[in-house]
């Protein structure tokens, strides 16, 4: 075959926009290798549901024509992107992951994809999606799982559910994906990828036009390849300005001792390690702080997320689709329909509670920090005995449902250069509800003095 194409967004959202404007590449041509490259190399890293070859290349004609004319629609004008496949486009089937006809409750076209739209991107396809978004380890039976790009020999777990978005990223088969993440569905395979995520707050964007697994945690969030492109997105997205590095000189970031510190593989602990000792060499003050209230996770998730779940689908539509979905996720939810309203009612009722509890324990910080996953990603054949998937799936949300509990906003920067680099690893920032912007700036700050990983070898994917 022909060489595979490099990637057109490489060098970062910033440096293509200022090429496209100066002439030097069009959207057209971005376009055109980002679906090179798909079809290079998707067949075995299988990160897209559905790849919208024609209408992408449509789109970006019509890009370029609007600039050639004066029109400039912001930093992502001509930027091609991936969105999961929990979102519904127009003229395209709207999956959710799963064999169930869930069209209905996906609805037209939402809010969020329109706002891509008008930003200028250029929309080249839907990723895979863990069935109804429901898992984090990325593995997922009825629409297959993407293959980690880190490790062309042995399929290791890429993360989930934004497991496509997260793959497609990693591997230059976009400039941008668009995630959810709802117990850690964009950081947790950032943090396997190796990628930066952007874990956003309930209600920044609507979510109308996405599948609904929990409205009560449900959040729309980028994957990027840089918090550099990840700040451009947010930018682009708000129509607010560019968020810049906040000084690491006086910032006052918590470190959550006990909980978030447990379960380490010796590779995270050590890269995390050398992550905060070169905080501290930089200026910044790491406070220990308490926060046993983390813990309660593994009490409201296993309630709330059943339970509006099955009130999605509704029980007829359930029961009578039981048996085409997978395994592991058909029986989280069947267990939705044993709890009964005093139960599910009490756990809404404590997560206002521990909002609270959390802004208090944020008080003075500029916002807390620590490994996004404790463990690596393990090979996808470790998991097929369930009990094991079940604790896998267990420790690898162990440090970001708390974020979604807690109502936060929160970032996962790749640290694995800090260590060995052979697999990835993510630093997880957690800060306050609708503080996304100052969650960037300290982001863009860390990735000034970490540096960015290289991006994986791909050639045993070709």
């Amino acid at each position: 075959m022909t060489a595979l194409p490099p990637d057109p967004l490489a060098s970062g959202i910033a440096a293509y926009g200022r090429d496209l404007r100066a002439g030097k590449i069009t959207a057209e041509t971005a376009t055109r290798a980002y679906l090179d490259r798909i079809k290079a190399l998707d067949p075995k890293l299988g990160a897209f549901q559905l790849v919208m070859g024609k209408q992408a290349l449509a789109s970006a004609k019509a890009i370029d024509r609007l600039l050639a004319a004066g029109t400039d629609l912001g930093p992502l004008m001509g930027v091609p992107v991936a969105v999961k496949d929990l979102f519904a486009i127009e003229g395209t089937p709207a999956t959710a992951g799963t064999k169930l006809d869930v069209a209905d409750l996906i609805g037209g076209e939402g809010s969020f994809v329109k706002l891509l739209r008008r930003a200028g991107c250029v929309i080249l396809g839907k990723t895979k999606t863990v069935e109804f978004a429901l898992g984090a380890t990325g593995i997922s039976t009825p629409r297959g799982t993407p293959w980690n790009p880190w490790d062309a020999k042995v399929a290791r777990l890429p993360g989930g559910s934004s497991s496509g978005s997260a793959v497609a990223t990693a591997a230059g088969l976009c400039g941008f994906a668009i995630g959810s993440d709802t117990g850690g569905s964009v950081r947790i395979p950032a943090a396997l990828c190796g990628l930066f995520g952007l874990k956003t707050t309930v209600g920044l964007w609507a979510t109308d036009g996405v599948f609904p697994l929990s409205p009560t945690f449900d959040t729309i969030g980028p994957l990027t390849k840089s918090a550099a492109d990840a700040a451009q997105v947010f930018a682009g997205l708000t129509g607010r300005p560019a968020v810049q590095a906040t000084p690491l000189d006086g910032l006052r970031l918590g470190r959550p001792v006990g909980y978030f510190f447990d379960n380490l593989e010796k590779p995270v602990a050590q890269a995390t390690r050398k992550a905060l000792e070169k905080l501290a060499k930089a200026g910044a003050s790491i406070v220990d702080i308490e926060v046993p209230e983390a813990a309660e996770r593994a009490k409201i998730f296993p309630v709330v997320l059943p339970v509006e779940l099955v009130a999605a689908l509704g029980r007829k539509r359930f029961k009578a689709g039981r048996r085409k979905m997978d395994k592991v996720v058909g029986a989280r939810a069947e267990s939705g329909l044993a709890i009964g309203a005093p139960e599910y009612l009490h756990a809404l009722w404590r997560t206002r509670d521990l909002e609270k509890i959390a802004g208090q324990r944020m008080a003075g910080l500029d916002g807390w920090i620590m490994p996004t996953s404790p463990i690596l990603p393990a090979p996808v054949a470790d998991l097929e005995d369930p009990e094991v998937g079940g604790k896998y799936a267990r420790l690898v949300t162990q440090n970001t449902q708390p974020g979604n509990l807690f109502r936060q906003s929160g970032t996962s920067t790749p640290i694995q250069h800090l260590g060995d680099g052979s697999l990835p690893i993510g630093l997880q920032l957690l800060c306050p509800g609708f503080a996304e912007e100052r969650a960037l700036s300290i982001a863009l700050a860390m990735e000034a003095l970490f540096g960015t990983p290289p991006a994986p070898n791909l050639k045993g994917f070709v």
